[in-house]
């Protein structure tokens, strides 16, 4: 056996004895031994394989596998740029906490610097955005080796679990492989065992997370009664039902990002809408907001954090908060949520609350006609995608205008029980998320899955699409949004009719793209959709195959309907008006 096919041997051997399921394999030469390794242990049963051309759509795909499974993802790539390429997805799983594996193919080191193929620095080339690094040099025929690349691997993973009490998070494994890269026919010959230990156990035995004592944070969560919960992304989708059940038995109301998997009972329709209430929501102010997740949709969220009588807490179940506006008094670690139940039982001041509830009903009463109206609109799509969503469902939501008009159409008291929605919500790009919609959909291949995404998203990654015939393929519908162009822009200062002469050609950006026609490129089925009543029963038909939904809306509108929604329910509240 040669040395090459020896390492990658080993390494692939103990990342699946850690875990590791799935590998994502973009062609190469140089990263050829653990191609052949990753395709040997596929046919031995012991590792999913996904091949993709494309080391950008490659690395989000790996990304949206490891998000909801939050599991490691591996992707493999061969040197040069392709390794340049990772770094979108190395971004997002940084800033949103994914555990994600980055296995780059290297020249040895004499090679770098020479002028030979395909070679440059990758040594700590993604920069602080990984979680750890560690650069394996050219294997050689000599004993002792395996136990420290085991160990090694051992360390990868665990750092990119965030084990014992850091974040999860990607991991860059440099390594370097001298040629032969092909597989020996005969595999003896090496100068020490490679069987790893016995019994399957992997090398390095990964502990549990160690909670740690975040600073400032006290021995539980206080029972104060006035106290809203704000529930923005998390790493993990399932924690959300952990706090949002602590809400519930507080009596807290809620105002939640459309993401995670929670209890519904106590969520404020509509999202932030309630907050355009200025008035009323100078009478029914929070004494606390508690935030759980990273808040980053709606500026009015934003707004009631940076009020100086509105004391902010976070809890978090990472080394690090979100705290965009700087205003956070006291960090809870995670385990305060369990050991906290006892103490906020029942505490919510249950007048103040009511009102809180009877707004969020006028809110829906107030706000739910108008959505429904505005079709063909953005978020009369999003409502209607998520009121048809199958029990148990998975939704991936695409960055900018898809993610805040589902937050702001949802009903979440309509929506089916077990609903999981995701997005790479870490630096909120739309890169990637085709394929990354793609990965989560293979993630939980007993869950329906659908995606919702506006044009210029699904546009940006259609190499998402390409998909080998031999590779697994999803069952997700994806609901393609099509303003032609960039209609978040037309909800922000830069579309105010002042600027109106620059907008078009600098942030309204239209394409003309033919989306049928990328679709049937692909060989990806397609269908226009005219009519919510026509969507709402494909989203109900359980997703066969990978399937596009493409719906077209005017862009010009969308800053209008945020204006009138906002004006009618700061109408529909005015003081006085709801449970004073």
């Amino acid at each position: 056996m040669n040395p090459s096919t020896a390492l990658a041997t080993v390494l692939v051997d103990e990342l699946i004895r850690q875990g590791v399921r799935d590998f994502v394999v973009c062609p190469g030469s140089r990263s050829a031994p653990l191609a052949y390794a990753v395709l040997a242990a596929e046919r031995a049963g012991r590792a999913r394989l996904h091949v993709r051309v494309d080391e950008r759509s490659g690395a989000f795909l790996a990304l949206g596998l490891a998000k909801v499974s939050r599991q490691p993802a591996a992707v493999i790539t061969t040197s040069g740029t392709a390794v340049a390429n990772l770094h979108p997805a190395v971004l997002e799983a940084s800033h949103g906490n994914v555990p994600l594996l980055l296995l780059t193919a290297d020249r040895p080191a004499e090679q770098r610097g020479s002028g030979a193929n395909q070679t440059t620095d990758q040594v700590k080339i993604f920069g602080g955005m990984t979680r750890w690094f560690h650069e394996f040099s050219a294997a050689g025929r000599r004993p002792g080796q395996q136990g420290q690349w085991r160990s090694v691997v051992g360390r990868a993973v665990a750092e990119s679990c965030g084990h014992p009490s850091g974040d999860p998070g990607p991991v860059h494994l440099n390594v370097s492989f001298r040629e032969p890269l092909t597989p020996d026919t005969d595999p003896t010959g090496w100068s020490e065992p490679l069987d790893g230990r016995p019994h399957g156990e992997a090398w390095l035995s990964l502990r549990s997370p160690v909670r740690h004592e975040a600073a400032g944070a006290g021995p539980g969560i206080a029972p104060v009664p006035r106290t809203l919960l704000v529930l923005g992304s998390l790493a993990d989708p399932a924690r959300a039902a952990d706090i949002t059940e602590l809400a519930d038995v507080a009596g807290w109301p809620i105002i939640a990002e459309p993401a995670g998997l929670f209890r519904r009972a106590r969520v404020t329709p509509h999202g932030p809408l309630l907050l355009s209430a200025t008035g009323w929501l100078e009478e029914n102010l929070p004494e606390r907001v508690l935030v759980a997740g990273a808040v980053t949709l709606d500026r009015r969220v934003l707004a009631l954090l940076r009020r100086p009588e509105v004391t902010v807490e976070v809890v978090t179940a990472l080394t690090s908060w979100s705290d965009p506006v700087h205003a956070v008094h006291r960090v809870h670690d995670w385990a305060d949520i369990e050991r906290s139940h006892r103490v906020v039982a029942g505490c919510v001041d249950r007048t103040w609350a009511a009102r809180w509830r009877a707004a969020g009903a006028v809110v829906a009463a107030t706000a739910g006609p108008i959505v429904e109206a505005s079709w063909p609109s953005g978020p009369a799509v999003a409502r209607t995608v998520a009121n048809n969503l199958p029990e148990r469902a998975l939704l991936f939501v695409g960055a900018s205008s898809a993610v805040r008009d589902l937050d702001i159409a949802r009903e979440p008291a309509r929506i089916a029980k077990g609903v999981v929605t995701v997005g790479n919500r870490g630096l909120a790009g739309i890169d990637g998320s085709v394929s990354s919609a793609i990965g989560a959909a293979l993630s939980q291949p007993d869950r329906p899955a659908y995606a919702l995404m506006g044009d210029l998203t699904f546009l940006h990654d259609t190499n998402g699409l390409l998909i080998g015939p031999d590779e697994p393929r999803p069952d997700l519908t994806m609901v393609v949004v099509n303003d032609d162009g960039g209609a978040i822009f037309s909800t922000l200062e830069v579309g105010a009719p002042e600027y109106a002469g620059a907008f078009e050609r600098i942030f309204g950006t239209a394409t003309g793209a033919d989306i049928a026609g990328v679709c049937a490129a692909h060989d990806v089925a397609h269908r226009s959709v005219d009519t919510a009543a026509e969507l709402a029963e494909a989203i109900s038909a359980t997703p066969q195959g990978l399937t596009v939904l493409e719906v077209r809306v005017p862009r010009t509108d969308a800053r209008r309907l945020r204006q009138d929604l906002a004006a009618a329910v700061d109408a529909a509240l005015s003081p006085g008006s709801v449970g004073q």
